[in-house]
């Protein structure tokens, strides 16, 4: 009889951990930011029906980068454990929170099993408030902990270069046109420090939006609407340039 092969259960938990986030990696990277009026959800992707961005409840939506069935697994799940806690006590006991709650205990339970592969998956889990101090962003990496996260968050292959950009430049109160030209400008960005154009037929866009007379406060913004945001951004983006020029030969 043959001696099993021992791995120290850290080795075998940091080779885990990269399997996992190799596979993300592999994914195109999404950005959610806060803007004045709610939360927006920008992401590069050409599919028009595997979709990165969804409803999960009333003031809730849910992003992910990865696998994509796997992420699809855990946005059904969410979804049914939302409508099942909303009719058992009330639609105001469905949250952020204890959604990401739910995501945190499923996928550490995958990435510490021994008897199957962790998800190669990244969430994230936004709630929009009443006001701008009320809204929750929470990011889920693939070992289940949860990173409580302000003003924007960027997931997936090029992640970290990505938020840097944004750290820098994202701001409170900005609009949505100016929240999604900075969204764009970040996800153009490559890890050499080199620029791409992305066009609006590749981007998937959608908003919580505070301010909707609805309930649900989630909506996707595509077509003519995309269009005149990012034009709208580009413009508001030009002028700044111009009254700093402007300013500077003042000086």
């Amino acid at each position: 009889m043959s001696t099993p092969f021992y791995v120290s259960p850290q080795q075998a938990m940091a080779d885990r951990a990269e399997y996992a986030r190799k596979g993300i990696a592999r994914g195109r990277s999404l950005v959610v930011l806060q803007y004045a009026d709610g939360i927006v959800f920008v992401g590069e992707n050409p599919s028009r029906a595997l979709h990165k961005f969804s409803e999960i409840y009333d003031r809730i939506g849910f992003a992910a980068a990865g696998k994509y069935n796997e992420y699809e697994n855990l946005r059904i799940g969410g979804v049914r454990y939302a409508d099942m806690r909303g009719y058992t006590y009330d639609r105001a006991d469905v949250t952020a929170r204890g959604l990401a709650n739910v995501y945190a205990q499923t996928l550490g339970t995958i990435f510490s099993s021994a008897g199957e592969k962790p998800y190669e998956v990244e969430l994230v889990v936004a709630e929009v408030g009443e006001t701008p101090d009320g809204d929750q962003i929470y990011r889920l990496p693939h070992d289940g902990s949860i990173v409580d996260e302000h003003g924007s968050v960027a997931v997936g292959g090029n992640a970290e270069t990505i938020s840097s950009y944004l750290d820098q430049r994202h701001q409170d109160g900005m609009s949505l046109a100016e929240a999604l030209k900075l969204a764009v400008q970040a996800l153009s960005r490559d890890t050499n420090g080199s620029e791409r154009e992305i066009p609006a037929e590749r981007l998937e866009v959608a908003v919580l939006d505070r301010t909707r007379p609805q309930q649900r406060k989630f909506k996707r913004i595509v077509g003519r609407q995309l269009g005149r945001l990012l034009e709208a951004g580009g413009a508001s983006t030009e002028a700044e340039s111009s009254d700093e020029a402007e300013g500077s030969e003042e000086e």
